[in-house]
């Protein structure tokens, strides 16, 4: 199961992926927004974030005007490595690599069909292991401290 969260800059680009993931069968649950009315964006990640931390989502879609605020705000929250990608090779990566467990969109950046295709990369890229599981392990040694 994964969790969508989108603010205002973010709602139709959520929208758009939400249909692909349920031509798909992808299985999500969608915390918000559900219109185009302010919100902001750390509350939204904020409430995406608990779904993964409690266990209920394995990984996030978050989406904002630029990606780039929902994924700090994101990344405040113990237990998430969350990132921000307009690429295929950086959506890949982060999971080959740095295990992320959000990916973060910009609804003012991307399209819907490359933030489609971004999505399928990012959900269905399992993380390498290996050295790279020592690095991440630094990573969440430094979130501990």
């Amino acid at each position: 199961m994964i969790v969508l969260a989108a603010d205002h800059g973010g709602f139709h680009l959520k929208e758009e992926v939400k249909k692909h993931l349920e031509a798909k069968g992808v299985e999500f649950v969608d915390v918000g927004t559900f219109s185009t009315d302010s919100i902001d964006y750390p509350d939204i990640a904020k409430k995406g974030c608990e779904k993964i931390t409690s266990g209920e989502c394995e990984k996030g879609l978050f989406f904002c005007g630029t990606g780039v605020g929902i994924s700090i705000a994101a990344n405040k929250v113990k237990g998430i490595r969350a990132c921000c990608c307009s690429d295929h090779f950086s959506a890949k990566y982060t999971r080959l690599h740095n295990d992320a467990n959000v990916l973060c969109l910009g609804g003012r950046v991307v399209g819907a069909g490359v933030a489609c295709e971004l999505a399928d990369l990012f959900l269905e890229t399992e993380f390498e292991g290996g050295r790279h599981a020592t690095r991440v392990g630094k990573i969440m040694a430094i979130e501990a401290e």
